[in-house]
């Protein structure tokens, strides 16, 4: 199997706004800050080659595009800077991005999509490897990646975790994309206010030499997409929900109350929501979408939603594999998007972090003698409850003790999950395709971190992105429960 090392860099520069900044300093946020100890996000999308264009075409075509996407977006073009008081902000001084051209045509299309386990390769897809986000003081926020395959191409992203989340990140990334197919007016534009709750005075003291990740970076580690059905997981979910489920059966429907109630709170749907009851059932039937930050009024009373059955699924199976103490306290913890959650909202498209984690707690006895609507409850209560109080008290806890978070799995009983198959990962046509596929790198892996992606299908497809030690993976691999729904 091709590793990392097959790669050759072509070509590095760096790649300015075409239009100079009028941006002011934007602080770093209480939701931004904690994350200056975690490694830039990783993630990009494999392509089929484009059949009208020479690489040196796409190169310079993409280059260009990038250009005037930084425009919109002047803090990935920036720097941080800390003042006299220890505060850090984002300087939006146009010092531009990295733009990197590496081939690797000894690699394939298939040698990424049909091993069983994510190859090592997808690694050397990417810029900053092991780089933590502290360091966007002297290094460039934003790097992009573009490597030329047998038969493909991948276009890798590496952006500081301290200045996006999920929403930011893939709110660039579909922009960067309309640009390229040269789409003059973008249709998301983010919004750079800073006078939410989220904008302290705190101060978060700093290490010399800048914070380190928490977690061990050179374990060992295992890495799988579990892809599952809508089928499967409208099966998942009756199951969880103690109702029958059959393909004939009301399901579908009570799927598009539940969607219509994550929707109406989505980030994404609402800058295109007209507020009719038809813009709602044609988005569900031309691309359904998961997402896990849903209270329980969106829902029937006492329903657990798809996605927290799925969520429920894996706490067991990674629980019964990891054969730990039925004492041992597991904790399963999910990054939820606080921007509807804070009142005043935040603006769907607010740029920067606006997530916080919750974590659910329970012995790995519970977890395994109690049925999977057990475990789904917990969580579906965890996230319900996380309304506007528990956000500003969240906030308050960390101005009270400014701190790194704690990423990774330190007690060996831990699961992380982040993303969200709500993100539009696959709404990503640079001019000549929708991706194949979506990959993440190396940054803030551990064992016990899972991601959730849209499956590429849509329709309410999920994938999982399921990162453990080994012999953990082994065994939800031969976990009855689990494998039972997962397609592939």
């Amino acid at each position: 199997m091709p590793s990392a090392t097959s790669l050759t860099i072509v070509s590095k520069c760096t790649v300015f706004p075409d239009q100079k900044s009028t941006l002011q300093d934007l602080k770093l946020s209480v939701s931004d800050l904690p994350m200056l100890s975690c490694h830039y996000i990783q993630k990009g999308g494999l392509f089929t080659s484009p059949p009208t264009l020479s690489i040196d075409s796409l190169i310079s075509h993409l280059k260009q595009a990038l250009s005037q996407t930084l425009s919109h977006f002047p803090p990935l073009a920036g720097r941080f800077n800390t003042d006299s008081n220890g505060h850090i902000y984002i300087t939006c001084n146009d010092a531009g991005v990295d733009f990197i051209h590496a081939t690797a045509t000894n690699i394939s299309i298939q040698d990424i999509l049909y091993p069983l386990h994510v190859p090592d390769c997808i690694r050397g897809f990417f810029a900053f490897e092991s780089t933590v986000s502290y360091q966007g003081h002297y290094k460039p926020i934003l790097a992009v990646q573009v490597t030329e395959l047998a038969d493909g191409v991948f276009i890798g992203c590496s952006m500081n975790h301290s200045v996006t989340d999920g929403t930011s990140f893939w709110n660039f990334f579909n922009t960067f994309a309309e640009v390229s197919r040269g789409i003059k007016k973008i249709s998301r534009k983010p919004d750079f206010s800073r006078n939410s709750i989220l904008i302290s005075e705190a101060v978060l003291k700093v290490p010399q030499g800048g914070p380190r990740v928490t977690f061990n970076e050179n374990e060992p580690l295992s890495e799988r997409i579990f892809s599952f059905s809508r089928e499967a997981i409208l099966k998942l979910k009756s199951k969880v929900n103690n109702k029958k489920w059959s393909q004939n059966s009301d399901n579908a429907n009570v799927d598009v109350v539940e969607l219509m109630g994550k929707q109406s709170n989505d980030t994404l749907f609402q800058i295109h929501n007209s507020g009719k009851m038809t813009t709602i059932l044609e988005s569900w039937f031309k691309n359904t979408v998961f997402k896990p930050q849903e209270t329980v009024s969106n829902l029937q009373a006492g329903e657990i939603s798809s996605f927290q059955s799925l969520c429920a699924l894996l706490w067991r199976a990674v629980t019964r594999a990891r054969k730990l103490n039925p004492s041992k306290t597991t904790t399963f913890r999910m990054a939820v998007n606080c921007r509807h959650r804070l009142n005043p909202k935040l603006d769907p498209l607010y740029f920067g972090n606006a997530i916080q984690s919750i974590p659910t707690y329970a012995s790995a006895e519970d977890v395994l003698s109690r049925d999977l609507r057990w475990c789904a409850e917990q969580l579906n209560k965890n996230v319900a409850a996380h309304d506007d109080g528990t956000v500003r008290r969240f906030a308050q806890d960390w101005e009270s003790n400014p701190r790194c978070f704690p990423l990774g799995n330190l007690d060996g009983a831990s699961m992380t999950m982040g993303s969200s198959p709500r993100f539009p990962m696959y709404d990503n046509d640079f001019g000549w395709g929708r991706p194949l596929a979506v990959r993440s790198g190396k940054a803030n892996k551990f064992d016990g971190k899972i991601s959730a992606f849209p499956g590429r299908e849509g329709n309410g497809t999920v994938d999982l992105e399921v990162v453990l030690a080994p012999e953990t993976m082994a065994g939800i691999e031969s976990d009855q429960e689990f494998m039972q729904f997962v397609s592939s």
